[in-house]
């Protein structure tokens, strides 16, 4: 499963590929990685069809995890099936906007690795 992890903290890239060592070494996993929402809508541009999950951060400079949703739901209505968005702030109003703008999914900062690793096996 291909999946796109949009963060504007760099070092969430090194923490993804730690984490979850052991399912990218077995193909089961493959992440790209995207530091802003205008970098992400450049990678799916390029591999439409290709990413099947994306976890995206909401509070970000420049383009907003909602306005990236926004956009994705708009620009890429037939992939990726899934976005899940991740944010510090645990709160319903960023719940409630991600939900209504077509987020399949939502967790908190810190992630829960393990919890991740769960969702994400579900989509398999």
């Amino acid at each position: 499963m291909k999946i796109l992890v949009v963060d504007d903290e760099e070092d969430v890239k090194s923490l993804f590929e730690q984490k979850f060592r052991k399912e990218i070494r077995s193909g089961q996993f493959e992440f790209s990685f995207a530091f802003s929402g205008e970098q992400a809508l450049d990678y799916l541009a390029g591999h439409p069809s290709e990413v099947v999950m994306i976890l995206s951060d909401i509070n970000m400079p420049g383009m907003s995890g909602i306005e990236l949703l926004k956009s994705i739901r708009k620009d890429f209505p037939a992939a990726p099936p899934q976005v899940m968005m991740i944010t510090a702030y645990g709160d319903n109003d960023n719940h409630d906007q991600a939900m209504q703008f077509g987020a399949d999914d939502f967790l908190t900062k810190p992630v829960n690795f393990i919890e991740l690793k769960e969702k994400l096996l579900k989509t398999l």
